[in-house]
């Protein structure tokens, strides 16, 4: 069984803390993984190398989709070959990356990034995170293996609060390959939702990997109700 077909229907976890945080240290993240595994998750997804690596120390057998941030803005997510190639080292099955047409930081196009990436690493799968249609249709004729819908809302203007189901369906209708959902998906009900657009796996991080955001929605609810009463 392949790894796309092991997360096929599947939940995926992101498991991520940002600097500074308190679960941002690889024994937490490992911890978060256990319990996602726990609770039913396929796979994890993570960031950074050294919870990648540690990742892959203690779970030898989960398939793991990694990546590095690198920035705040821009191409930001596994930006560059090098970071490519210094994730696949890591032993994950997927890398992911940056998938839409903004130019990369070192210069090469995301077809050429793909090409020199399987030279070295010719068994890792890569994913495109993109924003909209026609990233994925670019990153689809780059030869990326799937798709992630990771980066809708994230390019520019006001992030919306809902999750790009249309472009998991758009994506799905229209593409040869996988396609992840990813993004503000914050329910049971939209993570089905969004396999019924067709989305091969669907991702979700904030919601259970996050404690300090979703803690923040339920004070900040309550002190809407006070206000309101």
């Amino acid at each position: 069984m392949t790894v796309l077909d092991t997360i096929r229907g599947r939940l995926v976890v992101s498991c991520q803390a940002d600097p500074g945080e308190p679960l941002d240290d690889p024994t937490h993240i490992v911890a978060l993984a256990r319990s996602a595994l726990r609770g039913g998750a396929a796979a994890i997804r993570a960031q950074g190398l050294p919870d990648l690596r540690a990742l892959r120390a203690a779970l030898p057998d989960t398939p793991l989709i990694g990546l590095v941030k690198s920035g705040a803005s821009g191409v930001y997510i596994t930006p560059t070959l090098a970071h490519a190639e210094a994730v696949a080292a890591t032993g994950v099955e997927i890398v992911a990356l940056d998938g839409t047409r903004r130019p990369r930081r070192d210069g090469l196009t995301l077809a050429e990034t793909v090409a020199r990436l399987r030279e070295t690493h010719p068994t890792v799968l890569v994913m495109a995170d993109v924003a909209d249609a026609a990233d994925g249709h670019a990153a689809v004729a780059a030869g990326v293996d799937l798709v992630g819908t990771t980066l809708s809302g994230y390019t520019g203007g006001a992030v919306p609060r809902d999750p790009d189901l249309a472009l998991v369906g758009t994506l799905a209708d229209t593409l040869p390959v996988p396609v992840i959902a990813e993004g503000r998906i914050n329910t049971p009900e939209e993570a089905a939702a969004a396999l019924r657009r067709g989305a091969h796996a669907v991702v979700v991080g904030t919601a259970i990997t996050r404690p300090a955001v979703v803690t923040a929605r339920f004070a900040a609810a309550l002190v809407t109700s006070r206000e309101m009463s």
